[in-house]
């Protein structure tokens, strides 16, 4: 991609994400304080806060210093946005000196240290346990060799980290069909695994994901130090990665199509490396062949719900 080409798409993308993640802001004051739901919200709106510095700093060299300022202070601006945002909730308490005049008449009293010794700083036991996650997100991270079916979720228009996973098949589509897609996804640190993402209205974010398969319907795609990984892709906008290797894109199949995403044009194999500046097509990403793709038959029947092996599914779709 030529370098102008590189700022162009930059400058394209950065301003989506912006726009998304205002709206992810704004939302905040309509979730629900309890169970965790709008604590969850802020950590995924810091989170992609820290993503947008990240990708700022990465393209460094590309980008004009102007530009880089500017990114920046629009950065800035956001974390300011999210800090009001969160202040208005839980205002800081304010602090003030308290002028009391002492009685010199009356001594002061001595404290009391016949019972010290059974007055003891709260061990850890009996510290305050930290907020609850919501089960349906906090059971998305941290596993090995599982299948977990997302049926219903009392968040689906937050933004939901799935990471740290090996040899499991995740599927959230379920949630999202009923016309109710996530506002954003956050993949990471995922190997040897099938994502089933659903609709994802804003942007999913893809890191450190190896020998696996992603299947996604979202508006922006963006993927970073991955490897060998199959995506079958529905996506509004032009997908962009950086530092990966051995991406075979190929479109959503049939079998995870809704109205909606038929509705809108697909632009899955528009591709963009956006540290691959020469001429030539980048060696990093190839469309997979129609006759490697996975049949329609195997995600309607070997994929979906809970029968089956593990193993054999994960195999079906071309993950060893």
């Amino acid at each position: 991609m030529a370098e102008s080409n590189v700022k162009e798409t930059f400058y394209r993308q950065f301003h989506q994400d912006v726009a998304t993640l205002q709206r992810q802001i704004e939302s905040l004051s309509s979730m629900s304080a309890s169970g965790g739901e709008r604590n969850q919200a802020i950590d995924d709106c810091l989170a992609a806060i820290d993503r947008l510095s990240h990708d700022v700093q990465d393209a460094s060299s590309l980008l004009p210093a102007y530009d880089q300022r500017t990114y920046s202070e629009t950065i800035k601006k956001l974390s300011e946005k999210l800090s009001s945002v969160r202040n208005s909730f839980d205002p800081p308490k304010k602090f003030s000196f308290k002028n009391k005049k002492k009685d010199l008449a009356k001594p002061e009293a001595t404290p009391d240290t016949s019972n010290a010794s059974s007055v003891k700083p709260p061990s850890l036991s009996e510290q305050p346990p930290p907020p609850q996650q919501d089960p349906s997100t906090s059971a998305l991270s941290h596993k090995s060799y599982t299948r977990i079916v997302l049926t219903q979720t009392p968040y689906a228009t937050s933004s939901p980290t799935i990471s740290h996973l090996t040899g499991c098949i995740v599927d959230l589509s379920a949630p999202t069909r009923a016309n109710a897609p996530f506002a954003a996804l956050y993949l990471r640190s995922i190997t040897s695994s099938l994502i089933i993402t659903g609709q994802v209205a804003g942007a999913i974010h893809i890191t450190d994901v190896s020998n696996s398969v992603v299947v996604t319907a979202c508006r922006q795609f963006r993927m970073h130090g991955s490897k060998d990984v199959d995506v079958y892709l529905h996506s509004a906008s032009r997908p962009i990665f950086e530092d990966c290797e051995g991406l075979r894109f190929a479109p959503l199949p049939d079998a995870h199509k809704t109205p909606e995403i038929e509705q809108s044009a697909n632009q899955w194999d528009q591709i963009d490396d956006f540290k691959w500046l020469k001429a030539e097509p980048s060696p990093h990403f190839n469309i997979l062949p129609v006759a490697e793709r996975v049949a329609e038959e195997v995600w309607r029947e070997k994929v979906s719900g809970n029968d089956g092996s593990l193993d054999d599914a994960l195999r079906a779709v071309g993950v060893r």
